[in-house]
């Protein structure tokens, strides 16, 4: 039977112990942890002026790394959303807007939700800087994903080690919008989907 021990949590780090498990089964874990979870984060922008030094490619990719809070129980991923079948609506995309002209630093928490409960996890991430009267002015779209379409859809930071009584000691850290022990509880039940969906695939077989 698996069996799991908290040994630390804070800050958006977690350390838990887990035993009953191969080292096959860590390994999904922390793959899971890693690359299948959702999380939200810009995936197009389009530019309405760009003054600054740096190409929209460039500022588009900075975005796109800018971790963010979401409501985890609003969003549905586009692909399966059923209100708009994948075209995009409210109910699976937020629009972030930005006007700012120079000079200063263009911050993270500049970007203008249309949804307030929607928002860079940190106010203060450098995205470009504007110098003068330059000016950058956008409207970005972001939607759920997960770390195995792209990197910046990634949940977290995941190590582990196998100690010598046979258990696995993890390692997490956030690097998303969700909380660490949400990382880890979706992780979970991700990984038991995965088992219910090979043992109805495996009775298909007899």
């Amino acid at each position: 039977m698996m069996k799991i021990q908290v040994l630390d949590s804070k800050d958006g780090l977690m350390k838990f112990r887990v035993e009953g498990i191969k080292n096959a089964l860590a390994s999904a874990f922390r793959r899971i942890m890693i690359s299948e979870i959702p999380t939200m984060a810009v995936e197009t922008v389009d530019f309405k002026k760009n003054d600054s030094a740096l190409n929209d490619e460039v500022v588009a990719n900075r975005l796109g790394f800018v971790p963010l809070v979401f409501p985890e129980k609003t969003y549905n991923i586009i692909s399966e959303c059923p209100t708009c079948k994948g075209k995009g609506c409210s109910n699976c995309q937020v629009k972030l807007t930005l006007k700012k002209k120079g000079p200063g630093m263009v911050l993270s928490g500049d970007l203008k939700s249309t949804d307030k409960d929607v928002k860079p996890v940190f106010d203060n991430i450098p995205i470009v800087e504007l110098f003068g009267d330059q000016e950058l002015q956008f409207e970005a779209t972001a939607q759920l994903g997960t770390g195995r379409e792209h990197v910046k859809w990634q949940g977290a930071v995941v190590g582990y080690k196998q100690e010598a009584e046979g258990s696995y000691v993890f390692n997490v850290e956030s690097v998303s919008g969700l909380k660490v022990e949400n990382v880890v509880l979706k992780a979970t039940d991700v990984l038991e989907d995965k088992v219910k969906e090979f043992q109805k695939n495996l009775k298909k077989l007899k």
